[in-house]
């Protein structure tokens, strides 16, 4: 942590926070978020291509969600960029495994303020990210907040913000107690679409009709649920213009080198992602069709993406039963169908987990409806 300007105290701290309240909530599912439309006069942003934190927040703000979020109908940006972070002291938990903290004194340290809002009754103090990760500093909340905490009278709301594929997921902390770094809850989550173009449940179901059935390429069937991180790491290697190896995806979301493989390698699945050996190790990045598909405005990406998704045997025959019947497939009726679909080294034990992937891409598919 830092504590002066250059100088750091280094220790086995509980310094990070997941963005997930358990296991089972998935944050990144944008299959509820709340579509909003960007201002029709707006010309200088590029809704479509969110490449900055700047740029999203500036996105956030022009388009309301960040009122609506706050609940703030007068919202005016005052603070941003590099400034001392004053003089505090607090503690915060030791990684042990006992029962103990450390007492840390903070004199100037710099930090960096992405966004600051006033409102008539809060200052807002945003954090922002492109990269889907499970879990985020706490210092990039905390050292603002308590700066600001010491300068005005109103209170200060943290706010981190992720963004990616069009979708903002918002996250409203509190410090329960100003002098523990360790004690910010979550006050609130949303996630929000801009959605200035409509997709029809038609434009979904016409896409069987008019794309083929592709042989089922010789790698491993994806195991990966949430199709919302594909598209952010092929969004990152897109702007970052780059490869990546296991380690490296695995820095960018925070969890281990094989849910990164897994990751990536659904990417290969799809066609989005191109796999190479460098040494003994495998790399990835974006292919020729992925740098096409993420040129394209966020409507014509999104159904390209579900092209791509529906021309899999396995993903068409679940979205068919999925309309035919109301009612989405249970695992066992999807098991069934991958069962005859000629799955690369498919073995029997793999079904079960991997049929959760194929619900939850079906699922991403119907959501793109805006109808």
């Amino acid at each position: 942590l830092p504590i002066t300007r250059g100088s750091y105290i280094i220790g086995a701290m509980d310094l990070y926070h997941d963005f997930a309240l358990s296991d089972r909530e998935k944050v990144f599912d944008s299959t509820d978020s709340m579509p909003v439309s960007s201002p029709a006069f707006i010309e200088s942003i590029d809704f479509n291509n969110i490449t900055s934190e700047a740029t999203a927040i500036n996105s956030i703000y022009v388009s309301d969600i960040l009122r609506d979020f706050l609940n703030e109908p007068t919202l005016l940006p005052t603070v941003n960029g590099r400034m001392g972070a004053g003089s505090f002291s607090f503690s915060v938990n030791c990684l042990s495994g006992e029962d103990t903290s450390l007492l840390v004194d903070v004199s100037n340290s710099q930090i960096e303020i992405d966004g600051g809002y006033e409102g008539t009754n809060s200052l807002c103090l945003i954090e922002a990210k492109s990269s889907l990760s499970t879990d985020f500093l706490v210092r990039q909340l905390y050292y603002p907040f308590r700066l600001w905490t010491n300068k005005i009278t109103k209170p200060i709301r943290p706010v981190f913000l992720l963004y990616s594929n069009g979708t903002y997921y918002l996250f409203e902390y509190a410090f329960e107690e100003i002098g523990n770094y360790n004690s910010l809850k979550r006050v609130q989550y949303k996630k929000y679409r801009i959605e200035n173009d409509v997709i029809t449940l038609q434009d979904i179901l016409e896409i069987p009709k008019r794309i083929p059935v592709v042989k089922e390429p010789q790698i491993q069937f994806p195991q990966a649920d949430s199709l919302e991180r594909i598209i952010n790491l092929c969004e990152i290697m897109n702007s970052d213009n780059k490869a990546f190896n296991k380690y490296g995806i695995a820095k960018i979301y925070s969890f281990d080198e094989r849910q990164s493989d897994y990751y990536a390698n659904a990417g290969v699945y799809l066609g989005l992602i191109q796999r190479y050996k460098k040494g003994s190790i495998y790399n990835y990045k974006l292919s020729n069709l992925g740098k096409q598909i993420f040129k394209l405005p966020l409507r014509s990406r999104h159904l390209r993406v579900a092209e791509l998704i529906l021309s899999h045997s396995p993903f068409r025959q679940t979205l068919k039963s999925y309309i035919d019947n109301a009612n989405i497939p249970s695992k066992e009726e999807v098991i069934d169908i991958m069962r005859h679909c000629e799955l690369y080294r498919m073995s029997e034990n793999l079904y079960y987990r991997r049929s959760s992937t194929v619900i939850s891409w079906i699922n991403w598919v119907l959501n793109l409806r805006t109808e």
